[in-house]
């Protein structure tokens, strides 16, 4: 039963755009101040958890933070930056191809790695199409990233087609996690006119102006995470530009 995938589905059928918050299991953080989090972005409107990191994420630490999260009834989805990240705890995974890596390793032998346990762990997959347009940030570095130029948004086009044709049902463009810079508006823009793909967006946003700008130029996900650690009330009010752009 493909529980998640038709959750979000069907809010985007519907017309709404979606946010998902990001948590990072590698970051200090304790239960009651993790609770209180959770509880604040779901009121605000969030409509699910991703949870996951670049570094550092140990399958025990993923579990208690997935734990936590999931008593606010909102999905937990696995974003992973590599095995490590997955648990049971969660309800479904971004199974994801880095589209643009140079690392044989990402395109898809850590997916042939970690099929056997989302299998094993009941998780849903979700199946993405992950692109990384920045060089300068940590996921860019880990993944051996080609750098997307920011003045052709063909090239994303292109990714995005091919993960279409190949069954993916997700396309996740990002910035990069504390990225300087959005993900460029042309970019969701043309994912969203020439394919019937899912877009999600991520890094980069720190005010309400930004969320709007991306999520009326074609994204129907829009992803924080470190605005949500460094000024919760800002990341609330992210939220709500989302849900009413």
């Amino acid at each position: 039963m493909r529980r998640v995938h038709e959750y979000i589905s069907g809010k985007i059928a519907r017309g709404e755009k979606l946010h998902f918050t990001l948590v990072d299991p590698d970051k200090p953080f304790t239960r009651e101040g993790l609770e209180k989090t959770a509880r604040l972005m779901a009121e605000a409107g969030t409509d699910a958890f991703l949870i996951g990191g670049s570094i550092g994420v140990t399958p025990e630490e993923a579990g208690e933070v997935a734990g936590v999260l999931k008593e606010t009834g909102l999905p937990v989805i696995v974003f992973p930056g590599n095995i490590n990240c997955l648990t049971p705890r969660a309800d479904a995974v971004l199974f994801m191809v880095l589209m643009n890596s140079n690392e044989p390793y990402y395109l898809m032998m850590a997916q042939v790695v970690a099929a056997p346990l989302v299998k094993k762990y009941g998780l849903e997959p979700l199946p993405t199409g992950y692109i990384v347009v920045y060089p300068d940030t940590a996921v860019s570095h880990m993944g051996r990233v080609q750098p997307i130029p920011v003045g052709k948004p063909e090239v994303v086009l292109a990714y995005a087609l091919a993960g279409e044709m190949m069954g993916f049902k997700y396309i996740y463009l990002e910035a990069g996690s504390g990225s300087q810079q959005t993900v460029p508006l042309s970019f969701p823009a043309m994912v969203k006119k020439y394919t019937s793909l899912i877009t999600i967006v991520g890094g980069g946003i720190r005010s309400p102006e930004q969320a709007r700008e991306m999520v009326r130029s074609g994204a129907d996900v829009l992803v924080t995470g470190t605005i949500v650690e460094r000024d919760p009330e800002l990341a609330v009010k992210i939220v709500k530009a989302v849900k009413s752009p």
